[in-house]
């Protein structure tokens, strides 16, 4: 149980804080300079990290926006073309950063609940002509940011394509471990099916900074003077790597209990009326409300929890907002509450009380 000061924020599992054994690991790590590779605690994570992946070589990195945006630095040359699901987390919430950094043009693909289906994707598949730019790259997401585990025979369908064109997958594999606990599955046996992947330290595993891009030798070779390049060449790095070999050492095998909660949580919601929750495999509980008709109301149902001292994100307009003079669009979009490390069984019950009490009063 967390300590009872303390907000319950279920607005992400980004929010986890170290854990005492981290904070004790962190105090006391062996450190060097990480760019000439004299960190050797820095070293034992990306040994560890790959090893787990059963991948060559990893690399460690700021963050997974970091990540991800390398390994297309990496892949890519400028103006080619990088195929993706539209609702991924490289579209959405990486700030258009594979134009800036990599220089290529991303192709989004519609993608129920995280599946790109290949003949979607063979679709749009092409090589440079005088009109168009060459394919270079086919990047999935697994967990999916829309709360689901995506199931290894679709990612085996879109790896086989990749082949027949030639091409490279990345994997944001972010959440890697959650989605490895939803399929009962094991991160290696996913990452088997992408050739880079990267995945967080500091998603529901407690550490408080830092992510892995994973691949083989020759490529995080050349992502490591492609880091330097974005100034994430670290220096006695091994204090945050500390934190980050307990993250996959004792925290990523507690995942399924997150999922445990949430599906109880997604069960709870499903009772109350107004409530429309989307079923989902990993931490996330995604759920439309009937009373969320305009920001206010939104707002009321957030600051209600505050009052409560529990932190959630109101849903975002599942429309683009219109012009300032412009009446503000509805807002019909999802609420997404997050289990985590932080969320015991008594955080869960009174999250649930709140909600029944909030969208009770509410309606």
């Amino acid at each position: 149980m967390q300590d009872p000061n303390r907000l319950i924020d279920i607005r992400s599992d980004t929010v986890t804080l170290p854990t005492a054994a981290m904070r004790k690991a962190m105090a006391e790590a062996e450190v060097g300079d990480d760019v000439y590779g004299d960190d050797p605690t820095v070293n034992r994570l990306e040994k560890l990290g790959a090893e787990l992946l059963g991948k060559e070589a990893a690399l460690f990195v700021p963050s997974g926006t970091f990540g991800n945006q390398l390994a297309l630095f990496t892949w890519c040359p400028r103006g080619t073309e990088v195929f993706l699901g539209e609702e991924c987390h490289i579209i959405q919430h990486e700030a258009g950063a594979a134009s800036v950094i990599a220089g290529v043009q991303t192709r989004p693909i519609p993608a129920p609940d995280g599946i790109l289906a290949p003949e979607a994707l063979a679709a749009r598949l092409r090589k440079r002509d005088l009109h168009y730019p060459a394919a270079s790259l086919i990047a999935l997401e697994n967990a999916h940011s829309l709360g689901r585990a995506v199931p290894l025979s679709a990612m085996d369908a879109v790896h086989a394509l990749a082949r027949e064109w030639n091409l490279p997958v990345h994997l944001d594999g972010a959440r890697i471990f959650n989605a490895a606990a939803a399929l009962g599955s094991t991160a290696e046996e996913i990452a088997r099916r992408a050739d880079s992947v990267m995945f967080c330290l500091s998603k529901g595993l407690c550490a408080p900074v830092g992510s892995l891009l994973a691949g083989s030798a020759e490529f995080v070779t050349e992502a490591r003077y492609k880091r330097k390049i974005l100034g994430g060449g670290m220096r006695q790095a091994g204090i945050l790597a500390a934190a980050g070999i307990l993250a996959l050492t004792e925290q990523a095998p507690l995942v399924a209990e997150d999922h445990r909660r949430a599906r109880e949580l997604e069960k709870a919601l499903g009772e109350i009326p107004g409530l429309e929750v989307e079923p989902g495999n990993v931490n996330m509980v995604f759920f439309r409300w009937e009373g969320a008709g305009s920001p206010a109301a939104a707002e009321a149902v957030t600051k209600a929890f505050r009052r409560r001292k529990i932190v959630i994100n109101p849903p975002e307009p599942i429309r683009p907002r219109r012009e300032p003079e412009e009446d503000p669009p509805p807002v019909t979009g999802l609420f997404r509450f997050v289990t985590h490390h932080w969320i015991g069984d008594e955080e869960l019950a009174a999250i649930i009380e709140a909600a029944r009490s909030t969208f009770g009063e509410a309606l």
